[in-house]
């Protein structure tokens, strides 16, 4: 097949779901629907409907937004890696002029539902998160330190915030928690994945820790990551925040996270990989544990 005849292919509705990356962006609405639950009080019973959908709305086209960025950006590297080189724009299915495009669009929309329909205040913040992981992370940090993760990953903890926000239009330090616990979780999230992927991260140039580092070393951190992450996990009660159906799933859930991280460390085979795979079920899991204890009389 010729390239020429490659660029004439018309890129599928799957193409352009695709770079806004669906996965990730679904995580962060439900971390950002947590949010707005837990910022009414319980005897106050649930935020509107209207507003859970456009603020649901709004954070999904920014993200996404995002997401075409990084897309665009990191084609490069995505072509030099095996999990990433059948990405839309890698292929030409989705030029990068059409992609840039494409992410003006989603960020106006988005930004323009939640300055409206929403309040200016949770705009602004996705706003910023827009430019900090669409910008300062794909940009620069993700090409110039093996701390990438750990900074970058302030912008992507930012949901929790942004649906507080959305219904209370202040900000206060139970979502700020939230953020805190996102914030903890990302570089074990990531470093997991990088440990599996180490060989594609180095042909492809990208600093991740194991790489700079070695694995050996960011097995370490991994651990140390894991053990802070179920500390912190635990703040939301020590504020009364939330109560012992939150602390229960929290124990549990840190427990089978820890397990994996000393997996991880001691080298058993696969224990990468499926470290990585249990901390997206955890935090989802985590976030809904939040949500239930909330809702759930725990005086008995």
């Amino acid at each position: 097949m010729s390239e020429g005849h490659v660029e004439i292919v018309a890129a599928s509705w799957r193409d352009y779901l695709e770079i806004c990356k669906p996965k990730v962006v679904l995580l962060m609405l439900v971390t950002a629907a947590v949010g707005m639950f837990l910022a009414v009080p319980a005897s106050a019973g649930l935020p509107s409907l209207e507003l859970l959908f456009f603020t649901l709305l709004g954070v999904a086209l920014v993200a996404g937004s995002a997401a075409v960025v990084n897309h665009v950006a990191d084609a490069a590297i995505d072509a030099r890696m095996a999990r990433t080189d059948r990405r839309p724009v890698v292929q030409g299915r989705v030029p990068a002029a059409q992609a840039m495009i494409y992410s003006a669009a989603l960020a106006i929309a988005g930004t323009t539902i939640l300055t409206f329909a929403v309040n200016p205040i949770t705009a602004w913040l996705n706003l910023v998160a827009w430019a900090g992981y669409g910008i300062i992370y794909t940009l620069y940090l993700k090409r110039l330190t093996p701390q990438n993760i750990v900074i970058g990953g302030l912008f992507g903890a930012a949901p929790p915030l942004f649906g507080w926000t959305a219904v209370t239009g202040t900000l206060s330090l139970e979502p700020l928690l939230l953020v805190l616990i996102i914030f903890t979780w990302t570089p074990p999230h990531f470093w997991a994945l990088a440990l599996d992927r180490v060989d594609e991260y180095a042909k492809a140039g990208v600093p991740m820790l194991p790489v700079t580092h070695g694995a050996a070393h960011t097995r370490v951190q991994i651990l140390l990551y894991t053990l802070a992450l179920a500390v912190v996990s635990l703040l939301p009660c020590f504020i009364g925040m939330s109560g012992i159906i939150y602390l229960a799933a929290a124990a549990v859930l840190n427990g089978v996270f820890i397990y994996w991280a000393v997996a991880v460390l001691r080298q058993r085979p696969g224990s990468e990989i499926r470290t990585f795979r249990y901390s997206i079920a955890y935090l989802g899991l985590l976030f809904m544990a939040l949500l239930i204890d909330h809702y759930v009389p725990t005086g008995w």
